[in-house]
């Protein structure tokens, strides 16, 4: 290897050893699989042009509107099933409570679900099957200010009680509304990572968990990762997803958590932190060590200042400074062919 190649690996172990990169997480899609009788799905076909750029607009109503707004968005309902399918559309309730975005066991109502209407309140579908569903969403012109939240549900039912069955299996899989009403433009949306606690469960396994603070004027969906290299940098672990599940409205404080495997060494660790709602992502990294026995919480993380984020990006312009010196300097006793 020559002095400039074997310089420039040297130089991207040092770049990645200073800076991690994150990576983009995915987006579930709303399916539903019922035993023996394939699977019910049903998606978004469109998004406000304004929020093209929000991964959670390409999977959720999410929007706000101005009173005396009326909109619509069309959804596809699908069936995987090799015979024909009966599938009900409908609004139902949802709220966000404990961290977690709930909704109603039937179909109950709420102020948003009063506002939606679909144009269609069932649909028959044939084999392998799909169809669209259009929502016209109302918004009355004495609607307060506020964010409202429903449920788009598409449900199948595997049969009917009779003299045969006794229970009737129902399988129903929903798009979220998250609904803004407000005079002016968009409430800004915002969250801040607060303390990173390494635990042990009672069983063991190591437990990382992170709180945040939803600080803006919208809810919010928690997604993320957590990255892990050991003292001596010699090992690298993850990126390890976050448990998903995780919504806060504003003002609230929720914990996101990442499990790890039972025999993952107690460390400590230089972690990073990724998470995102949306198109916002906030990062924090620092140090721990896990507590070694069960059921007990480690000291909380040595969370990295601003001041040591800049300097390691300080690290990294010094580092491709001299590189680029050296590169020139050898290129220059380097002698010019005839």
């Amino acid at each position: 290897m020559t002095p400039p190649a074997l310089l420039l690996s040297l130089f991207a172990l040092c770049l990645y050893g200073i800076l991690c990169v994150a990576e983009p997480a995915g987006a579930a899609s709303h399916v539903r699989h019922d035993r023996g009788t394939g699977a019910v799905g049903i998606r978004l076909l469109e998004a406000p042009r304004s929020r093209l750029s929000d991964p959670r607009a390409r999977v959720f109503i999410v929007d706000h509107v101005n009173p005396g707004t009326t909109f619509t968005r069309r959804l596809e309902v699908s069936s995987s099933s090799a015979k024909p399918r009966h599938v009900d559309v409908y609004a139902g309730a949802a709220a966000i409570d404990g961290g977690t975005f709930t909704f109603s066991p039937g179909r109950e109502h709420n102020e948003l679900t009063s506002w939606i209407r679909l144009d269609r309140s069932g649909i028959d579908l044939p084999p392998h099957g799909s169809a669209t569903v259009t929502a016209t969403i109302s918004v009355p012109g004495s609607a307060t200010r506020g964010e409202r939240y429903a449920v788009i549900w598409a449900q199948a039912s595997s049969g009917r009680p009779g003299p045969e069955r006794n229970v009737s299996l129902v399988n129903r899989v929903g798009v979220r509304a998250y609904l803004d009403v407000g005079p002016g433009g968009e409430p800004p949306s915002e969250f801040r990572v607060g303390e990173v606690l390494p635990r042990r469960l009672p069983d063991g396994r190591p437990l990382v968990t992170a709180s945040v603070r939803n600080t803006g004027e919208r809810a919010i969906d928690l997604e993320g990762h957590l990255s892990l290299t050991d003292e001596d940098a010699s090992l690298r672990a993850g990126p390890y997803p976050i448990s998903r599940g995780t919504t806060l409205p504003p003002g609230v404080t929720g914990l996101v958590s990442v499990p790890l495997d039972p025999r993952f060494p107690g460390g400590p660790w230089t972690f990073r932190l990724t998470l995102r709602s949306g198109h916002i992502t906030r990062t924090v990294s620092g140090t721990f060590a896990f507590p070694a026995k069960p059921g007990d919480t480690g000291r909380p993380a040595a969370l990295d200042s601003p001041s040591a984020l800049i300097s390691r990006l300080v690290a990294v312009v010094t580092l491709t400074g001299l590189v680029a010196l050296v590169l020139v300097a050898y290129r220059r006793r380097r002698p010019v062919p005839f």
